[in-house]
């Protein structure tokens, strides 16, 4: 799609006014935090031996040194606030290191069309609480008509061609693109699938769709700046949350791309459905983290009526 220049403009104002607000910390006696990138590392420079006149110099191979290794990567979320140029506030939670996902269904949507069917239902328990990083809403009513929903290998309302697709594999790992041209892949193991709408953040760049406040849905009061969400995907492969207690479509996905998002979906909007709740470490408490969300951190470990996702540490191999 053709890009609006007035948002490029817009995401670099709000690069500007990025502020890193709290970056989680592992638990004490933890590795170090990894960097982006599904919790891959650069090679490691080989250790210094002492040479001539107080010089350094590289170890030789065959040295008789210890081999530095490499600390295993930790999974993560960093969250940081970004201030768009009409002076919203959107938060950007990005998930890093070894993470997988679960999409959940809620006690009312999708509600009994699911519930004999999957095992993630509207409550957070067992060992996925202990694993537990962060969690966040889902999109629309599925009577709203914004797109289809899968979960488990159980197709609940029909997937459609063009419509921007939250994938979760079998292994837990997620990615997200335009159903029926980037996802899913030749022979993917899809698992489940959650769409809304069309992209709102493509190539790196914000749609010209996203500059419509009239496209990404009806909102309380028929106001353009309203609590809103999406998630985007950057480069890395890592995906990134935002939200907002009052924002636009174009104040999220210039967020987004500020982050480094090369494609971005909407997710829910209006204050009663904007949540994200994130942990220090794995299993750790849980903080509501947009202020003014309306939710409080405990929600999905209590049980919730709309279809979330939880972001959990992988199982140490």
């Amino acid at each position: 799609m053709r890009v609006s220049a007035i948002w490029r403009l817009a995401g670099a104002l709000a690069v500007l006014g990025v502020t890193v607000t709290a970056c989680s910390a592992a638990p004490a006696g933890s590795p170090a935090a990894s960097p982006p990138g599904n919790g891959t590392h650069r090679a490691s420079t080989p250790p210094a031996t002492q040479g001539a006149a107080g010089t350094s110099r590289p170890a030789t191979p065959g040295a008789a040194t210890p081999s530095a290794r490499a600390a295993p990567p930790v999974a993560h979320v960093i969250v940081s606030r970004v201030r768009g140029a009409d002076g919203s506030v959107v938060t950007v939670a990005a998930f890093r290191g070894p993470v997988q996902y679960v999409l959940h269904n809620g006690s009312e949507d999708p509600g009994a069309a699911a519930a004999g069917l999957v095992k993630a239902g509207p409550a957070i328990t067992g060992p996925e609480r202990r694993h537990l990083l962060a969690a966040f809403n889902g999109g629309f009513k599925l009577s709203a008509g914004a797109g289809g929903y899968e979960q488990e290998g159980h197709v609940i309302a029909a997937l459609r061609p063009g419509l921007a697709s939250l994938v979760i594999d079998r292994s837990g790992q997620a990615r997200i693109g335009v159903w029926g041209a980037s996802v899913p892949a030749p022979g993917e193991a899809v698992y489940s699938v959650r769409q809304n709408l069309q992209p709102l953040v493509y190539g790196g760049h914000p749609t010209s769709a996203a500059a419509d406040p009239g496209l990404w849905g009806a909102t309380l009061g028929g106001g353009a700046s309203v609590a809103r969400s999406a998630v985007g995907q950057d480069s890395y492969g890592d995906l990134l949350y935002a939200g907002s207690i009052s924002a636009t479509p174009a104040d999220l996905a210039a967020a987004l791309a500020a982050r480094g998002a090369r494609i971005a979906m909407e997710l829910d909007i209006n204050p009663e459905w904007v949540q994200l709740d994130i942990a220090p470490y794995a299993g750790g408490p849980l903080t509501a983290a947009v202020p003014g969300q309306n939710r409080p951190a405990s929600q999905f470990l209590t049980g919730w009526i709309r279809d979330f996702f939880t972001v959990l540490a992988a199982p140490s191999s």
